[in-house]
């Protein structure tokens, strides 16, 4: 892929005191994320993950404070334009149209593709490892291929700020491997501000280089992945992932 203008580099994501609620669960996030890094969200279920994620993306709108973007404050802009691409657990795909047509939606919502729209889906899907199947509906496809799909829409949206909410779950061991690997490739390639929600130490450790906990919906602690896997990280943390006293060591012995 071609690597992302130098104009969309370094796009920092803050999140100024954006407090926001579910009837009687609040939430306060207070955080920055660097730019053009791959930072690693945990926390427990419900400890807001997915909310961050969908306030940065605008499907959620604060009840105060700012959600700032490249020092832009996009409070008030829909999703739409906002310099976000979004990848679900559910890949958000449409059934009825070609892995072409899924990729080119990134593109043109309407699908009216240029020659150039063109030749940039053939060279999306080739970098995640799909060409030759660009007629194929979603049903024909394994769930690691899917996931492909809606990672080539992402290179074809080109957009500088990239938000994943266990885009990998579903998916075995070395599948997920295999597609971390070439997340990371690609945001080598783009240098995309990267957030990622996951479950998975293992999955934080391979790619991630920051990290921010969440516990009981604020951010609890933010640091490097490697501080919060040394043994020396946040206890809130280490009882999430069962370590205790040098549990944490364990954990990173097992990844090395």
């Amino acid at each position: 892929m071609t690597p992302a203008k130098d104009t969309e580099k370094g796009t920092p994501v803050r999140l100024d005191k954006v407090a926001f609620s579910y009837s009687e669960m609040p939430f306060l996030f207070d955080v920055e994320f660097a730019a053009s890094k791959i930072t690693a969200i945990m926390g427990a279920s419900g400890s807001g993950k997915s909310t961050l994620l969908s306030l940065v993306a605008g499907f959620e709108t604060p009840q105060s404070g700012r959600v700032l973007i490249g020092g832009t404050d996009v409070g008030s802009s829909p999703p739409s334009v906002r310099p976000v691409s979004m990848v679900f657990q559910e890949n958000n795909l449409f059934a009825h149209l070609s892995v072409e047509k899924n990729v080119g939606l990134g593109r043109s919502p309407s699908l009216s593709l240029t020659g150039v729209d063109r030749a940039a889906i053939a060279e999306a899907l080739d970098r995640v490892g799909l060409g030759g199947k660009e007629k194929r509906l979603p049903r024909e496809l394994s769930g690691g291929e899917r996931q492909r799909v809606a990672l080539a829409r992402v290179l074809v949206r080109d957009r500088p700020v990239l938000l994943l909410d266990e885009p990998f779950a579903s998916l075995g061991p070395a599948l997920r491997d295999d597609m971390l690997d070439l997340l990371a490739g690609v945001h080598a390639e783009q240098a995309m501000t990267v957030l990622f929600v996951t479950h998975q130490p293992e999955d934080a450790r391979r790619i991630g280089e920051n990290m921010v906990f969440l516990d009981n919906g604020m951010v609890a602690a933010t640091g490097s992945v490697t501080d919060f896997f040394d043994g020396t990280g946040p206890e809130a943390f280490r009882r999430y992932i069962g370590a205790g006293s040098g549990g944490s060591r364990d954990i990173a012995r097992k990844r090395t």
